[in-house]
């Protein structure tokens, strides 16, 4: 941290414009260095002709100063925007190495916005996100969460933690004392129910949030030949999937990554379910159930041409899933799909019905990842800390009423894991794990 650390902070490769970015204690000296002075004023661009430690010009554009603490890592901070040609960075590079500054490691210089309190961890974690995120919902899930909502969120909950932890202490401390109710402890027993019930609420959301960073997944399954790969292709716009009437040509799990209602989807191909003929196939099969099982949703497809749903996939399927007649086309569908369960009439071949098909399953998963009220867990970091802190919580309301030091030492332990979250107590392992997530320059 007392190193000053640069770093190209745009896109690498050729391109109009590229930003480098420095910070920490020499920041203004370096910037001195090869803006020359008077340096820009706080937070104001100016053009400048940049020099190497020789004088010989690297190139002309714009300088900005950002004094600590009012900068993105609260130390001193520069920047150059320079033309984004990989000889001028590399110029850059160098010079700014010869001023005695070293290139920063992936994450840095968000690590030390973090150590410096200008971000909690969650918004860290948020920007990573940010940077990360390809499709409109990712976007909105990073932001929110890059801004504050989760922060706000757990610094609520570690708030009335506290106030529970002084009600049971107070009693604990000084138990004859005038001024401290008898059984104050009991006073707890509301405050510690209501937060319980919150972090279980908070629990229990379909992991939305992690589906929204990692992808929705839809399983196709069915019969061999009933039609999955070239529906797949149909919906990836593209030769995804291998297509032939040979029975048993897709053997493994095909997946493409597709854009639905604003939200990543993961679209699965599977290998066709029925009596294996070999050890290849019968993996194949294997995977395929597996995969069915871990979906979010799944797609029974049936070749209404030459079967019917049969009562095996009729197993498969639960509540919110949905039956494809393929082929319809060619026969109309016959027999209906057990309740609860949506039919369509497609045919993979021709396209037919497969515009109400994917409006479809652009309101299933919009309808499912769509932001709540409550922020939404985005990692299973955050599960298992929220995890955590609700088993202390409820084995403080199971201790409240024989032994409040008990009680007491699970809500402490509840506490830690909320500030685990936020990045309170210093948590190295993780810290590492989270911020060598980032680009360079960031």
């Amino acid at each position: 941290m007392t190193d000053t650390i640069y770093a190209l902070a745009s896109g690498p490769g050729r391109a109009g414009v590229a930003v480098i970015r420095v910070s920490g204690p020499a920041a203004g000296t370096a910037l001195d260095a090869l803006a020359g002075t008077p340096g820009p004023a706080p937070r104001q661009a100016v053009l400048r002709r940049f020099r190497a430690r020789g004088g010989e010009v690297i190139d002309q554009g714009l300088a900005l100063w950002f004094p600590g603490p009012a900068s993105f890592t609260g130390e001193d901070c520069a920047e150059f925007h320079v033309h984004g040609g990989p000889a001028v960075i590399a110029a850059m590079a160098d010079a700014l190495s010869a001023a005695g500054l070293r290139p920063a490691e992936a994450g840095e210089f968000t690590r030390r916005a973090f150590a410096n309190g200008k971000m909690d961890l969650t918004e860290a974690e948020g920007l990573a996100d940010l940077i990360d995120a390809e499709t409109e919902g990712q976007r909105a899930q990073a932001l929110a969460q890059m801004t504050g909502t989760l922060k706000a969120l757990y610094e609520g909950w570690r708030e009335a933690l506290i106030t529970v932890l002084a009600a049971l202490e107070g009693e604990i401390d000084f138990p004859d004392e005038d001024d401290v109710p008898d059984h104050l402890s009991e006073t707890a027993g509301a405050p510690l129910a209501a937060l319980a019930e919150a972090l279980a609420a908070h629990l229990d959301d379909d992991r939305r949030g992690e589906r929204v960073r990692e992808g929705f997944v839809i399983a196709l399954i069915g019969a061999p030949n009933a039609g999955k790969s070239s529906l797949l292709n149909r919906l990836a716009r593209r030769e995804a999937a291998i297509v032939t009437d040979i029975p048993g040509t897709t053997r493994d799990v095909v997946e493409v990554r597709l854009v639905l209602g604003g939200f990543p989807v993961i679209l699965a191909d599977t290998a066709g379910l029925r009596e294996a003929v070999d050890q290849v196939e019968a993996e194949g099969v294997r995977r395929a159930l597996a995969r069915a099982e871990d979906a979010d949703l799944r797609l029974v497809l049936v070749d209404v041409s030459r079967e019917t749903l049969a009562e095996a996939l009729i197993e498969r399927l639960r509540p919110g899933d949905a039956v494809i007649w393929n082929k319809a086309d060619l026969v109309a569908p016959a027999g209906a799909p057990p309740d609860g369960i949506d039919a369509f009439a497609v045919s993979a071949l021709t396209g037919e019905g497969l515009e109400s098909l994917e409006a479809w399953l652009s309101s299933v998963v919009t309808a499912r990842l769509s932001a709540r009220e409550t922020p939404a867990l985005s990692r299973a970091r955050h599960r298992a800390g929220v995890e955590r802190a609700l088993d202390h919580l409820q084995g403080a309301q199971r201790r409240l009423g024989d032994a409040p030091e008990l009680a007491a030492a699970e809500v402490h332990l509840a506490l830690r894991a909320l500030e685990g979250l936020t990045g309170r107590i210093d948590v190295e392992d993780v810290l590492d794990r989270v911020f060598s997530q980032f680009c360079i320059g960031k």
